[in-house]
């Protein structure tokens, strides 16, 4: 008579980039044996590539959001809303709030990262931090009616000089120039501060990159200061290491990221930062049963910036070694790529994109982007077995 294979529990706790891919996996090809659950803060989750264009207007909130409950039923995988709270890895166990402990057999962890606000004065209470994504869409709404409200100056400070954070301060301007227009708002003066701790700006693009912002900032009179830590965030202006002050109507928080502290807490290798500690399987250094991918995770030997783009490229990747582990195969090592082809976008539909040391921009290069996107949100939104 034959045996029922051994039924393993595999957990994914968040439903980031690399995780929409695994279930989609999953539910394209099921694994006899393997019990499914998926733990997720938020139902709808956002892709965070089309996040500048859904501030600048191009998009609607349904065309960047990806539908977890929709995804987990075609992957047959439980959903559980819910944040986590711990983590016990020697009992291989999840805790989440009012509820017993969740074990598991393999554990996948893709929750991405938070930016580190706590050790600037203030910037918990009066910065509006990107990350999450989902919690700074809500936060949008209540700034878009305040500018239509508004008379005089209405001054945006981006921390971060970062590709996101000159890309999403460029859509921002280009909603507020056009909330302007739309609205009438002739006593409106809107000007936009652009700050960085690095002495340049895109310090992981070449320089043909940053030359084109350079000139596009300077050309949209976005002031820019760059080599200047904010070491204080008041409910009106923003102080940086050089003195100076200036007035914020509005102050954005993309700098840096940081892990929650009870994953530090745990006894997972971590980084002195926080993030979990990978073999190029994608599986942590110390407990072969956990695995993870995106902002939260460091691969030792292929160290990245932190960016959506590396989740989304981990995600088949880690399908695979996932179904491989839960099979008990042996797994295989994931190599990313040393360049890789960057899209930024400039607020308007226009694009820079880049690769190695060549860059190349306009408004094709937007529908390219645009194009690349929009297939990337269809594979979880046209499901088919």
């Amino acid at each position: 008579m034959p045996t029922q294979p051994a039924v393993k529990h595999l957990v994914l706790l968040g439903g980031g980039h690399s995780h929409v891919t695994v279930l989609r996996e999953f539910g394209l090809r099921p694994v006899p044996g393997v019990r499914l659950s998926l733990v997720a803060r938020d139902i709808q989750t956002p892709y965070s590539g089309m996040l500048p264009g859904l501030i600048a207007d191009h998009y609607r909130y349904e065309d960047c959001h990806i539908d977890l409950d929709r995804l987990a039923r075609f992957a047959g995988a439980t959903l559980i809303h819910a944040e986590a709270e711990g983590l016990d890895p020697e009992q291989r166990c999840l805790h989440l709030p009012n509820q017993p402990p969740l074990h598991y057999d393999l554990l996948s962890i893709n929750i991405g990262s938070r930016p580190p606000t706590l050790n600037i004065p203030g910037a918990a209470d009066y910065a509006l931090p990107v990350k999450p994504i989902d919690e700074f869409l809500r936060h949008w709404d209540a700034v878009l009616t305040r500018f239509r409200r508004h008379s005089g100056p209405f001054r945006v400070v981006m921390t971060g000089a970062g590709a996101g954070g000159v890309e999403l301060l460029l859509a921002i301007q280009h909603r507020l120039r056009y909330e302007q227009q739309y609205h009438g708002l002739r006593d409106v003066k809107l000007d936009c501060h652009l700050v960085s701790a690095t002495p340049m700006i895109l310090p992981d693009h070449n320089a043909s990159v940053r030359s084109r912002f350079e000139h596009l900032l300077h050309q949209r009179t976005i002031q820019v200061h760059t080599g200047v830590a904010v070491t204080q965030v008041a409910p009106d202006s923003i102080t940086l290491s050089d003195g100076l002050t200036l007035p914020a109507e509005l102050v954005v928080w993309v700098t840096g990221a940081a892990a929650p502290e009870w994953l530090a807490a745990s006894s997972l290798a971590t980084t002195d930062a926080g993030f979990i500690q990978l073999n190029p399987c994608l599986q942590s250094v110390s407990h072969p049963e956990v695995f993870a991918a995106g902002d939260i995770a460091h691969v030792v030997a292929y160290p990245r910036p932190k960016s959506g783009v590396f989740a989304v490229r981990q995600g088949p990747p880690l399908a695979a070694n996932l179904r491989r582990a839960a099979l008990g195969h042996a797994l295989r090592e994931f190599r990313p790529q040393q360049q890789f082809l960057s899209l930024i976008s400039t607020g308007e539909r226009h694009a820079v994109a880049s690769r190695g040391q060549w860059s190349i921009a306009g408004a094709w290069t937007w529908r390219w982007k645009d194009y690349i996107d929009r297939a990337f949100m269809r594979r979880f939104s046209e499901l088919s077995t």
